[in-house]
């Protein structure tokens, strides 16, 4: 299954380290930031888990649940909890999925449809395209998909500033440009015409091309 931006996230349920999880009552009203891990106990991902607790408070601020799954066992994941706060000084603070049968991972198109075995007998190079974030919106439509390699950890910072354009953009007629940060000026919709950006801008904007419009981010004084 290949998921593309704009698609409803697929439902599910499954056993977390908090208790059994549907996945779209979970998410219900909420955005939603879906990471995956080939493996437990590895590197690289036990940084990366940490590093996500670390910043819940910013997530928690934008309406954002975060979630976690690995193909291993539930059992596995509240032992592994016990490293990355060990390594990281971060107690993990949201759910992370068990999938040792690798269900979850297929239905979202992370691992081949083929791929057998049971997770204990699996090593994480066997799952290495379980390397995903999902951002996903109220709508339980999927809004950013980002694959990376098990050798290059996540910046969750980044995905704070994604999650960021994504939630203005939503709903302000605006885009963000290159390296944009929250409080740095946007650039108007190209389907937006001059008169109708009249109205919903009347402080005016910088023309850089017809274009190119640049205006103040909406809601910043």
């Amino acid at each position: 299954m290949s998921l593309q931006l704009g698609d409803i996230a697929p439902d599910f349920e499954a056993e977390t380290t908090e208790g059994k999880l549907k996945f779209h009552e979970y998410i219900e009203g909420s955005w939603a930031v879906f990471v995956s891990h080939p493996k437990d106990f590895t590197p690289v991902c036990t940084t990366e888990l940490g590093s996500m607790a670390k910043l819940k408070h910013e997530f928690d601020k934008r309406g954002v649940k975060l979630i976690g799954i690995s193909v291993d066992s539930v059992e596995d994941h509240q032992r592994w909890k016990q490293d990355i706060k060990d390594v990281t000084g971060a107690q993990v603070n949201y759910p992370m999925i068990g999938d040792s049968n690798m269900t979850v991972a297929k239905l979202y198109g992370m691992i081949h449809p083929n791929a057998s075995g049971d997770a204990k007998g699996r090593t994480a190079a066997d799952n290495a395209t379980v390397r995903n974030v999902l951002v996903i919106g109220p709508d339980k439509k999927i809004k950013l998909i980002l694959t990376y390699p098990m050798s290059t950890g996540r910046n969750f910072n980044e995905i704070l500033r994604v999650v960021d354009s994504l939630q203005l953009t939503a709903t302000k007629s605006v885009a963000t440009p290159a390296d944009w940060k929250q409080g740095e000026d946007v650039i108007i919709l190209a389907s937006v015409s001059d008169d109708a950006a009249r109205e919903k801008f009347p402080n005016g904007w910088k023309t850089l091309k017809p274009y190119l419009r640049l205006v103040p981010q909406p809601g910043v004084k």
